[in-house]
């Protein structure tokens, strides 16, 4: 499983649509074009991924929704984590999650404590298992 790393690279995946969602994350994924010998030049948002047989993934957790750089940095972890074990199960395409709801302060004082990964590993397993269908 190749990561997505440019600016570029994310924009194209989240083009691609919303392929499942959670209360507090989404899945977006952009399928790559069938690449023939006899066909035109595949487009810019094609270019980006020179690795066309494996899924790409990236994750995307802005300040707006966890404040605290340990949550920050525990969600993305959890996100490589979780679709490292869905990677055969996911087609080869570009793939980012993306955090669109806090974790409520109120539920989860700590930063990163043992029931937000919790909850943060099941929702990301309902995610991917939603996208692996």
């Amino acid at each position: 499983m190749q990561r997505l790393k440019t600016r570029a690279q994310f924009e194209a995946a989240m083009a691609g649509g919303t392929v499942s969602r959670t209360p507090h994350f989404v899945l977006h994924r952009a399928a790559f074009e069938p690449s023939h010998p006899t066909a035109p030049a595949p487009d810019k948002s094609q270019a980006l991924f020179a690795v066309r047989d494996e899924p790409w993934i990236g994750a995307v957790v802005p300040k707006r929704h966890a404040k605290r750089a340990v949550t920050r940095n525990g969600i993305k972890r959890q996100i490589y984590a979780v679709s490292a074990a869905y990677a055969d199960r996911l087609p080869a395409a570009a793939h980012v999650v993306r955090l669109r709801l806090d974790f409520a302060r109120k539920d989860f004082p700590s930063a990163w404590s043992e029931p937000l990964k919790a909850s943060v590993r099941g929702e990301l397993l309902q995610l991917f298992e939603k996208a692996a269908r």
